[in-house]
């Protein structure tokens, strides 16, 4: 078994701009409420490895990782795995930006597999990532809408 989710939203602003706040990774601990840690290790041509640290677990537990994605612009898709996956066997995600007539869709598709280990199975992992999705979505279409009214004020 695998899990795997795929959740989206629409959020009214302009697509460069959803595209450009959405994909600069350093800013993530403001975009994000989950991240405490955003770091850049290295960038290669649109290619970027990074450190996501969580805020700390009701255990004073901070997981964090490495991943790496590659945004394509022509398309307005992100590819993007962990590349220490920690309690996944894997991590992969896909972000695809698409245009509607009320904004802009932002979809991300998760597919992962739990470790033997892992504190959680593929079907819990699937709820709480489902949960949790639903909450950076609604945050991030604020926090996108907002700046694009700002743009629009200035």
């Amino acid at each position: 078994m695998s899990g795997h989710t795929d959740n989206s939203i629409v959020i009214n602003a302009p697509m460069d701009l959803v595209w450009d706040i959405t994909n600069d990774v350093e800013s993530w601990t403001s975009l994000f409420s989950e991240y405490s840690v955003a770091e850049i290790i290295e960038r290669r041509g649109p290619s970027v490895r990074f450190r996501l640290a969580l805020h700390p677990d009701e255990n004073g537990k901070v997981w964090s990782w490495v991943s790496e994605r590659t945004p394509d612009p022509q398309s307005r898709t992100v590819r993007s795995a962990r590349v220490e996956t920690g309690v996944f066997k894997y991590m992969s995600l896909f972000w695809e930006y698409t245009q509607e007539d009320d904004g802009v869709r932002m979809r991300w598709v998760q597919d992962f597999e739990m470790k033997p280990i892992a504190p959680v199975t593929d079907e819990q992992m699937t709820a709480r990532l489902n949960h949790n999705t639903a909450i950076q979505l609604e945050l991030i279409k604020g926090k996108v809408e907002a700046a694009a009214a700002r743009k629009l004020a200035s």
